[in-house]
């Protein structure tokens, strides 16, 4: 069962291959108009459940139209629609649904949420985002990157903020993928140690620095994302935001990292908090490609997942 839960439980071989497939994809698309079908259909006649227990702009879009690109059909649920742990248990739901669909993508909460329904599902399980990790948005960030710049492997990716969901997938690719990690931002918010320790296992230089300027010296890659979640109370936010502050991505910050290094956001932004708008609209960011590539890269991981 090709379950995609997390970069690193996955081979390094078959995440290259996801990636080689994406670009691949993209490629054969050439100019056509974005909502026209793939010349291949490979998912004709299979349906794919996407599951939103957190809403979506990005997840949502790009999963969809992949599947219908790809001659399949979707059936969106969200977590108002259903039982999911609550009048019925995630291992039924699990069951249930695969009698019905091929594939399911869900994007949840917690992580044991997620772990539960790939243990009883019989259908392959993606996982979308949850509290803990994002992996389908660093295979299309890995993928954003080497378009641009080439092989990740050997380079300095440099995380400026909050050591959160996507951050801890990054550290699973560096581990993946060769590449050196620097995370910049205050203690209270630094990733999870075990994050941490299985990068550094797998060879990569991992650091840890609290002034971002001596951080992103030599960076090739400046990564950020909100320092909020759209749950968070006000509270929150403004401890945050006072944390937080010294980490923002400026021209003055870019400045300091390669002439030629690229900038990341996940999206969505809260321009002149995590990045200004200088960064986000300049010649180092490739935000919007890295938004685009999530499309081609969840087509290659889906294709991976049904073995096609």
């Amino acid at each position: 069962m090709n379950h995609f839960l997390d970069i690193h439980k996955t081979d390094t071989d078959q995440l290259r291959a996801m990636i080689d497939g994406a670009r691949r994809m993209k490629a054969a698309r050439g100019d056509r108009p974005r909502g026209a079908p793939d010349d291949q259909q490979p998912l004709a006649g299979r349906m794919v459940a996407l599951i939103f227990e957190k809403p979506s702009t990005r997840t949502r879009v790009s999963f969809d139209l992949g599947v219908r690109q790809m001659g399949g059909q979707t059936m969106v649920l969200s977590g108002k629609e259903m039982q999911l742990g609550h009048g019925e248990t995630i291992a039924d739901t699990a069951r249930v649904l695969s009698r019905y669909v091929d594939l399911i993508m869900i994007r949840t909460f917690e992580e044991a949420t997620l772990l539960e329904m790939a243990e009883h599902a019989t259908v392959p399980v993606i996982n979308g985002l949850t509290n803990r990790t994002h992996p389908c948005q660093i295979m299309a960030d890995v993928m954003t990157y080497e378009e641009h710049r080439g092989p990740i492997a050997g380079r300095k990716v440099v995380w400026c903020g909050d050591g959160n969901n996507v951050c801890a997938s990054f550290l699973h690719a560096a581990g993946q993928f060769g590449f050196d990690f620097t995370f910049a931002g205050p203690p209270t918010l630094d990733p999870e140690g075990d994050f941490i320790l299985y990068a550094r296992d797998k060879g990569s230089r991992v650091h840890i620095e609290r002034d971002p300027v001596a951080a992103v010296q030599g960076a090739d890659l400046v990564v950020t994302d909100t320092w909020v979640s759209m749950h968070d109370p006000q509270s929150a936010r403004e401890r945050r935001h006072n944390q937080l502050r010294a980490y923002q991505v400026n021209e003055a910050l870019m400045a300091q990292a390669k002439a030629d290094a690229l900038f990341m956001h996940c999206l969505p932004a809260h321009r002149d908090d995590e990045v200004t708008s200088a960064v986000m609209d300049g010649p180092h960011s490739v935000v919007f490609d890295e938004a685009e590539n999530r499309l081609h890269a969840q087509k290659a991981v889906m294709r991976w997942c049904l073995g096609l």
